[in-house]
């Protein structure tokens, strides 16, 4: 790796909103706590509390003024540093969308995207409310016009390798081979980094940002997935792809692509600790802790 550790921006983003589920904001602040501390710089964005049950709903997408506030801060942190490399602890997969958007400007098509995840974040307000599944089109140049505003240079779909993808809806298995989006599930990968090595030396990028949507981890093996909610009703998730890969494996895949190139964007998404989330619930009720 070639990248000045002093030119590495950290960025706690606990931001909710994107997925319209507050708990991603007191997953995102363990998740930032869990994590080795930085060599270099280091910014927490303010992102607001839910104050509502219930958020409002404008051009089909929740939340969605305070997103494009939320991206125009993290747009402007990211801003304040000119980094070589950003790491991002949230929060949902939006969290990625400032992060890429600048590191495509700043290497262009030197650098590859490595989307890992178990859903393909391609879907617009037509298809899905929530941004969080819309962030890779946006990045892409599609979707609601004022967060495509927010990506100066649209990424291209030779730039995009998704890594452990499972089942697809029928919009997006329609958009992956329209757009030409290269795929690989856990089943391709088998254990190994090489199908995805080869394809980065196809691609002749030596940067890679990675996107890593804990959900593409499989359920059975982790707690700290929203699809292991204990709260939520048996049926809450069924027809929602799971993730298949264990954490190990996408370890040693980031792993071989730093031997090769240099991972100069590291994001990780949607953690839920639901008993530290259960913890932090009821440390508000007492006093001088709670709220009143």
């Amino acid at each position: 790796m070639t990248i000045d550790p002093m030119k590495i921006l950290r960025l706690n983003l606990p931001q909710w909103q994107g997925g319209d589920h507050p708990d991603y904001a007191i997953g995102a602040r363990v998740l930032a706590a869990l994590a080795p501390q930085a060599p270099g710089p280091e910014e927490t964005v303010a992102v607001p509390e839910a104050d509502d049950a219930v958020r409002p709903v404008e051009r089909g997408i929740v939340s969605r003024q305070p997103l494009l506030d939320l991206i125009a801060a993290t747009s402007a942190s990211i801003a304040r540093h000119d980094p070589e490399a950003i790491v991002t602890l949230g929060g949902d997969c939006l969290i990625d969308l400032a992060p890429i958007a600048y590191l495509n400007a700043r290497y262009g098509d030197d650098l590859a995207i490595l989307w890992v995840d178990a859903h393909p974040d391609v879907m617009g307000p037509q298809q899905f409310r929530n941004a969080h599944a819309h962030v890779l089109a946006m990045l892409m140049g599609m979707g609601d016009p004022d967060f495509v505003a927010a990506v100066p240079k649209p990424v291209k779909a030779s730039q995009i390798l998704y890594v452990g993808l499972t089942e697809t809806t029928p919009f997006e298995t329609d958009f992956i081979p329209k757009h030409g989006l290269a795929r690989l599930s856990p089943e391709d990968l088998a254990g190994s980094a090489e199908p995805v090595l080869a394809w980065l030396r196809a691609s002749g990028a030596r940067k890679v940002a990675v996107h890593f949507d804990l959900d593409v981890l499989d359920p059975a093996f982790y707690d700290f997935l929203l699809s292991q909610d204990p709260a939520a009703s048996p049926d809450a998730f069924d027809g929602v792809a799971k993730g298949r890969m264990r954490f190990e494996d996408v370890a040693g895949i980031l792993r071989a692509v730093d031997a090769e190139a240099d991972i100069v964007g590291l994001a990780i998404a949607e953690y839920m600790p639901w008993s530290a989330i259960r913890l932090a619930k009821s440390l508000r009720t007492l006093p001088l802790l709670g709220s009143s």
